[in-house]
């Protein structure tokens, strides 16, 4: 019995070894791994968490910190993940996968963890440095000053220009509302692009912020500034010519004395549709908040009012005007945030072989002189810079009285809402835009006043797959005096080299046009699709767009100037 009980005894110390030998160690303590990361032994936190098999939050914070130090990239972010969804409250974890993305230069990816760890902590210094920084090296400067101003960054030591402006140093100086040695604030920025835009000199313009050595900033002013004619001879000679396919050129001069002062017109000597436009503006007592215009237009047009531009559509009426009128304006670029206008109007018509069938009411054809006072408000809704989105609404009113054999009044109410985002964190790739528009008319206006839903060069009411002429005659595109306008657009960018850039993109316009009393307008919902090219050179272009009318299945295909500033 005694050989077999030493037998059973070594067994059972044996077993009893091997479980010793086999059981887990004890897991560290975060104090003792904190010592650790103190001292940057990072290695050593990786041996000592990697075989835990449960980690708490803290554990896997200081694994994936410990990871990311020794540029394990993946392991790094798996261990993050894994303690943010025991801690989702916490936000060293979405900064941490903030540092690991922006270590391999993935921007938005590090903006994205930056903005849920700003959500769990607002005011924390570090994650808004770090966040307004990101959207810096992505170019979102007014995104970066977002966050930068919440701690008091970024300090601008000097505004540089280049090149050197031509326009009064003194007006350029009042249009920044900015000034160096200061912190630059982001609705600072915001009021300064809506004064240089209002200048009408700058078709082209980047703020670019250069980091000194001692942690501060230069702003320079980057500008291309139309002088004169233009930037140079051959931007000049674009301007002038580029209306010759539609038989008009366009006379210009600019910032005129140094002082902003811009002069534009068109001479069109379309036999169906002359006209002669000029517009005076400049700045307000020498102001870049306020700016002044005068305004002339003569026309002499030859309608023919028709129910389309394409198949069998006779004509219902027909006549010639001419109009003449003469407008002063005064706008304010004084705000990002709020934009008015107000001005006077005064304008003279008359309608000659008048052939007004039964669509055209006396009414509407009533001549004499009128007056009319404008005034218009605008206000940005919403802005995100990080998102670069913006929900803009602006709301006019317009009161006519005209002096004719029977004096007539009016009046025309009109709103918009437009929204506008670039969907990739930086460039303009992908650019989309979705605006609605209405507007009703009371009392009786005479034609020229009357809405118009259609593509025609004077005409600011795009439906893209109904052209307003017909044989080089204004009316085949529905008018009236109540409308609803929506249209929807996105433009790829097909090519660029910095003289010239091409964009392509879908469109979508749903309308509705009415003229109670007469049998003038849609008289139903308007559908359009289509495409449409966008070619830019130098501030100005053209665009072709194709439309195609869902309900008739009539296909429109249009050329048009895209006017300076125009997106």
């Amino acid at each position: 019995m005694k050989p077999r009980l030493t037998i059973a005894a070594l067994l059972f110390c044996g077993c009893l070894g091997l479980a010793a030998q086999t059981a887990p160690a004890p897991s560290p303590s975060v104090q003792q791994i904190q010592k650790l990361a103190d001292g940057q032994h990072w290695d050593e936190i990786t041996r000592m968490l990697g075989p835990v098999p449960s980690r708490t939050a803290d554990m896997d914070f200081y694994y994936g910190m410990a990871l990311a130090r020794l540029k394990r990239w993946t392991e790094a972010e798996k261990a993050l993940e894994a303690g943010r969804r025991l801690a989702p409250r916490d936000p060293r974890f979405p900064v941490e996968l903030a540092g690991i993305a922006f270590e391999q230069k993935k921007y938005p990816q590090a903006a994205h963890h930056l903005r849920r760890a700003v959500k769990l902590s607002p005011k924390d210094a570090y994650t808004n440095d770090f966040l307004g920084t990101v959207y810096y090296l992505e170019d979102n400067l007014p995104a970066s000053l977002k966050y930068w101003n919440r701690v008091g960054k970024p300090a601008i030591v000097a505004v540089r220009n280049d090149p050197e402006p031509r326009v009064s140093p003194v007006l350029l100086d009042r249009a920044f509302a900015f000034s160096p040695a200061s912190t630059l604030l982001l609705p600072q920025y915001l009021d300064t692009e809506v004064r240089l835009r209002g200048l009408g000199i700058f078709p082209q313009y980047h703020f670019d912020l250069q980091a000194r050595s001692d942690g501060k900033f230069d702003l320079l002013f980057r500008n291309n500034e139309l002088d004169s004619y233009g930037d140079s001879k051959w931007q000049g000679l674009f301007l002038f010519l580029r209306g010759l396919p539609f038989q008009e050129v366009n006379p210009g001069l600019y910032n005129l004395r140094g002082h902003a002062i811009n002069f534009t017109s068109m001479y069109r000597w379309d036999a169906q549709k002359r006209r002669i436009f000029a517009d005076l503006s400049g700045p307000f007592e020498g102001s870049a908040k306020y700016r002044w215009e005068y305004v002339t237009d003569l026309r002499d047009e030859n309608w023919a009012i028709r129910n389309g531009f394409a198949g069998p559509a006779p004509v219902l009426a027909s006549f010639n005007m001419r109009h003449e009128m003469l407008a002063f304006d005064l706008a304010s670029y004084a705000s990002a945030r709020w934009n008015w206008s107000a001005g006077a109007e005064a304008s003279h018509r008359n309608f000659r072989s008048v052939a007004p069938g039964v669509v055209l009411t006396p009414q509407i054809l009533a001549t004499g002189y009128q007056l009319k006072q404008e005034a218009q408000i605008g206000d940005t809704l919403w802005r995100v810079p990080e998102r670069r989105f913006t929900v803009d609404a602006a709301a006019s009113t317009q009161a006519g009285r005209l002096w004719s054999r029977q004096p007539e009044s009016f009046e025309k109410l009109a709103g918009s809402m437009k929204w506008h985002w670039f969907p990739r964190a930086e460039g303009g790739d992908y650019e989309t835009t979705q605006q609605f528009r209405a507007g009703k008319i009371f009392g009786q206006a005479p034609l020229d006043e009357l809405y118009i839903l259609g593509l025609e060069r004077d005409n600011d009411l795009p439906m893209r797959a109904h052209i307003g002429t017909r044989d080089g005659r204004k009316g085949s595109a529905p008018l009236g005096r109540d409308y609803f306008l929506e249209n929807w657009q996105t433009d790829k960018n097909i090519y660029g080299n910095g003289l010239m850039n091409v964009q392509l993109g879908p469109l979508l316009d749903i309308g509705k046009i009415t003229d109670p009393g007469t049998q003038l307008g849609s008289h139903q919902w308007l559908f359009d699709t289509g495409a449409e090219v966008r070619l830019r050179i130098f501030s100005s272009g053209i665009i072709f767009s194709y439309g195609k009318d869902l309900r008739t299945g009539n296909n429109a295909f249009y050329f048009r100037l895209l006017g300076q500033g125009e997106r």
